[in-house]
């Protein structure tokens, strides 16, 4: 029974969860009555939930509105709509707004949707006080208490006929300001506002003005009063006194002063009144200003005094203005339609003016430190006036001026410009100076005692012809120095050494190094370098020639290296030539002594090894030898008889033969004791013998080795000669 009962709930509320089923279309929000609202007025925002359903079932909405992103209304309706009322809309109120709808676990969100509710409520104005003294300074306070900032805050003080005066203040986190205006001369009756000006989508709204607020000045003093005694129009000569006073509620902190074009010429403090006296001349004419102040209160009167001209300023005249010196000077000193005054002549000058005579002329022989600027004074009724000044110049002569070059010596390099200074020992300044070069102006100067001319255009050929002359204003005219020659000086160029031999030099040998340059103006100074770790000058001379020569003696193995010269004139400049480098080599002498120190060894261990083996072959050979001499020398004897008896041809065969023993002998005897030291040399001997049968010509060389022994000392010597008598 119960499982049934259970099955039936379930069932039913399958059905009953199948019947709730809906969707959300759509959430709107809306403001009425438009999205634009004035200050003021009423409005709401209407946010609506468009939702469709399976079947009629009641749903419970929960509405929540936003401004901003911040929540400022939430309802819970059975309605598919709720409104949020806003009775008076302020600015304050314009913003973005969105609604969200929540329902059965969904929920849903509007658009947003911005609302402006334009202009602003009318501000409030406040004043600290109602009534203020002058110098005082009134304090107001400026309110919109239903907006919110920021808010520009514009305060007004209102005079009549007169523009305001306006202050201007901007709050950024309060919705009210507050500013101070100080009271001023002549501020009777005030008032004052303000207004409000806030930037809404990039428009500027402004408040109507707020309510206007009076305020009362009271006076603490009245204006001062400014009096001219006897009049404020005088005469030179006459006193003149300045009186001004004031009226002031409380004798406190007053002062009162009195100004002629800003010079205070007197002042007075806790006093109702002021004096001033003064004996009129033409420089007291014009405004003066009577000042009274009192705290921040201050009130100024004006008065114009015209004094009038009892004479006019003396004029000063002079019989020349420029003159020679030793000449006569006259000065007069007059006053236009005045004859009765007391005159006296001065010279100006910086520590005092320089007194001459009290008269109304002077005449004087005049000298150079005369020269200066002279017045004249003219005195009536206490009054000193004075003439403008007038410039004398008395003149000493130039003397004869001297040209120079400013280095010292008369010369100049090529390239570079030459500074000539023309000076003039005696004259008067200023002096005028002219250059020449040639006949032709190239520069006038005024100075006092020198000028400084510059040629930048030397060329090789300006040799001279260069001259100055000075003048001032005096009679005796111009001074023309002498003509300066100048020297060019041409830079060296292009250096270049070089040597005899070249490259290699044998050891013990002289060289010879020439220096040379391609161009510059004499005398030039060479030096010859040797480069090691650091330079080695070797030789230096000055010469008139554009190239020198040096001759090294004896060059040995530490003169191998390299070398270069440098040669500079008076230009000052410093030429370097390419280096060259030298190679010390060994003389043939010395080639030969080391060969012969090398070869000798060896040539005596081969003659030795030689006559060893040549010793032992003729040991070796010596019996046949003898035994095998007397036939042959039989045969030969007869042979010689035959040829001596016989005019025909004969034939002959030839052979080596060595000497016989008797001869060998004697040839040792002879030798003694250097037979040891004997070189060996091997003869060639030909041996003719015929034939018995007297047969065709047969020919035949047999080589026999014959020790021919020399001796060192040139004894015992056996030559071919020798060898060929033997034979025949």
């Amino acid at each position: 029974m119960y499982l049934a009962l259970l099955v039936i709930f379930l069932h039913c509320s399958e059905l009953y969860a199948q019947e709730r089923v809906f969707t959300f279309n759509m959430v709107e929000i809306k403001v009425q009555p438009s999205v634009k609202v004035k200050n003021g007025a009423p409005m709401s925002i209407i946010c609506h939930a468009d939702i469709s359903k399976k079947n009629d079932f009641q749903l419970s909405h929960n509405f929540t509105i936003f401004k901003d992103g911040k929540l400022v209304f939430m309802i819970t309706s059975d309605k598919g709509e709720a409104r949020y009322g806003i009775p008076v809309a302020r600015s304050s109120d314009t913003g973005l707004y969105e609604c969200a709808v929540e329902a059965g676990g969904k929920t849903k969100s509007s658009k947003s949707l911005h609302v402006w509710v334009t202009g602003l409520t009318k501000p409030i104005l406040t004043a600290e006080k109602k009534e203020v003294l002058e110098g005082e300074v009134v304090k107001l306070r400026c309110e919109l208490p239903e907006e919110a900032s920021p808010l520009y805050f514009v305060f007004r003080k209102i005079k009549m006929n007169s523009k305001p005066n306006e202050k201007h203040v901007s709050e950024s986190h309060r919705n009210f300001s507050t500013v101070e205006f100080s009271v001023e001369e002549e501020d009777n009756i005030l008032h004052f506002d303000c207004l409000v000006r806030r930037l809404v989508n990039l428009e500027l709204e402004t408040s109507e003005p707020s309510n206007r607020t009076l305020v009362t000045v009271k006076e603490p003093f009245i204006k001062p009063t400014l009096k001219a005694k006897p009049s404020s129009n005088i005469t030179e000569g006459d006193r003149i006194q300045l009186e001004c006073s004031t009226v002031v509620a409380r004798m406190h902190d007053i002062e009162i002063i009195l100004q002629k074009n800003r010079t205070i010429l007197n002042s007075v403090r806790d006093e109702k009144l002021l004096k001033y006296s003064a004996v009129a001349t033409l420089e007291e004419s014009g405004e003066y200003l009577c000042k009274v102040e009192q705290g921040r209160a201050s009130k100024t009167t004006k008065l114009n005094v015209v004094v009038a001209e009892l004479f006019p300023k003396p004029v000063l005249t002079a019989s020349a203005i420029k003159l020679d010196e030793n000449k006569e000077l006259t000065l007069s000193c007059s006053i236009s339609g005045f004859r009765k005054a007391n005159f006296s002549i001065l010279r100006k000058n910086s520590n005092g003016d320089i007194w001459f005579k009290n008269s109304r002329n002077l005449t004087m022989r005049v000298h150079v430190n005369d020269t200066g600027s002279y017045i004249c004074k003219a005195e009536v009724k206490g009054i000193v006036k004075e003439s403008k000044p007038v410039r004398i110049n008395v003149y000493a002569p130039v003397s004869k001026p001297t040209l120079s070059v400013v280095s010292g010596l008369p010369e100049v390099v090529l390239g570079k410009p030459l500074q000539l200074i023309c000076r003039s020992v005696m004259g008067t300044p200023p002096i005028t100076f002219k250059f020449y070069k040639g006949n032709e102006i190239k520069k006038t100067v005024v100075n006092d005692t020198y000028a400084v001319f510059l040629d930048e255009n030397i060329r090789r050929n300006d040799k001279g012809g260069y001259k100055c002359d000075a003048r001032n204003d005096h009679s005796s005219g111009m001074k023309t120095s002498n003509i300066l020659n100048i020297t060019v000086i041409v830079p060296i160029r292009n250096a270049s050494l070089g040597s005899n031999p070249y490259g290699e030099v044998e050891d013990g040998s002289d060289t010879a190094f020439l220096c040379s340059v391609k161009e510059g103006s004499w005398p030039i100074h060479f030096k010859i370098f040797k480069k090691t770790d650091h330079e080695v000058l070797l030789f230096e001379k000055s010469e008139n020639a554009d190239r020198i020569l040096w001759r090294k003696e004896a060059m040995s193995r530490q003169d191998t290296g390299t070398y270069y010269c440098i040669a500079s004139n008076r230009a000052n400049v410093d030429v370097k030539s390419h280096p060259i480098t030298i190679s010390v080599v060994l003389a043939a002498w010395q080639k030969g002594v080391i060969a012969a120190f090398v070869l000798i060894p060896i040539a005596g261990a081969i003659a030795l090894t030689l006559w060893w083996f040549l010793f032992k072959k003729k040991t070796a050979q010596r019996p046949s030898m003898e035994m095998s001499g007397s036939a042959l020398a039989t045969n030969l004897t007869s042979e010689k008889l035959t040829r001596q008896n016989n005019d025909g041809d004969y034939y002959s065969r030839s052979g080596y033969i060595e000497d016989g023993e008797n001869h060998m002998k004697s040839t040792d005897e002879n030798k003694g004791p250097d037979l040891e030291s004997a070189e060996v040399e091997y003869t060639e001997v030909e041996v003719s013998t015929l034939d018995p049968h007297r047969a065709p010509v047969q020919k035949g060389t047999e080589t026999v080795y014959s020790e021919i022994r020399k001796a060192n000392n040139g004894k015992g010597k056996s030559t071919k000669q020798n060898a060929e008598a033997l034979c025949c």
